[in-house]
């Protein structure tokens, strides 16, 4: 009880009310999701709402942000003598494509995991002391996904976790952590915020190698060029 009123609760039955709430927001489907955003919606078109809630996280999650984390993992992409791999979740892994495909252009020493579980012992297979994962995992999180960060950090693979506010439980085998919020008046959680320091990273990662990543930019135009890949107008 001396806890519980530490932690600013009443009593503990309020504290066993609000821990009930959050266990149930990290484990909420689609269907409750959107049935609890539309029990009180206010009457202002979606795209604000949508926009207010969107920003708002944004905000929270830069509030609480650790920019030393985020530096030193810019430093760890940034260093080609670590080889990287980079997986996602069912709707994540469209964040881990888009990292890679960026981070492609950077640097060498990169692994895209598929999402197909049983082929993830041969990129484990791989894996290094000091080498680099980076994981996305948020509500609902998969529990195979969780047992191929477990078996990454036992062979001492650096982790990085993008998740939600509540945490992966990939959380506690992981190295670097960025929560950021994906509340939004949806039946689905939003990942703009994730994809937000997704993409500062692969600004500063960038920075950090910016004269060897102009040369490969230079090249891969050139090769762009040759599959004739873009329409030219002029």
């Amino acid at each position: 009880m001396r806890l519980v009123k530490k932690l600013g609760f009443a009593g503990y039955p309020q504290f066993q009310a609000r821990l009930r709430d959050e266990l149930a927001a990290t484990i909420s489907n689609p269907v409750a999701k959107h049935e609890r955003w539309a029990e009180g919606a206010p009457e202002a078109h979606i795209l604000n709402r949508f926009a207010e809630a969107a920003i708002d996280n944004l905000h929270r999650t830069l509030s609480r942000f650790d920019t030393e984390a985020f530096d030193a993992v810019a430093g760890l992409l940034a260093d080609t003598d670590r080889q990287v791999s980079i997986v996602g979740g069912r709707i994540t892994r469209a964040l881990a494509d888009y990292l890679f495909t960026h981070m492609q252009v950077i640097r060498d020493g990169l692994s895209l995991v598929p999402s197909t579980s049983s082929t993830w012992p041969h990129y484990l297979l791989g894996m290094r002391a000091g080498d680099v994962l980076v994981v996305f995992d948020i509500r609902r999180y998969e529990t195979e996904l969780i047992r191929f960060v477990e078996m990454a950090r036992a062979r001492e693979a650096t982790i990085v976790l993008f998740t939600d506010q509540w945490g992966s439980p990939a959380t506690k085998h992981a190295h670097y952590v960025f929560p950021c919020r994906i509340e939004v008046p949806s039946a689905w959680d939003s990942t703009m915020v994730m994809l937000f320091v997704v993409e500062s990273l692969i600004a500063a990662v960038q920075t950090r190698r910016w004269d060897t990543t102009r040369d490969r930019f230079n090249e891969l135009e050139g090769l762009f060029d040759q599959a004739r890949l873009f329409k030219k107008f002029t």
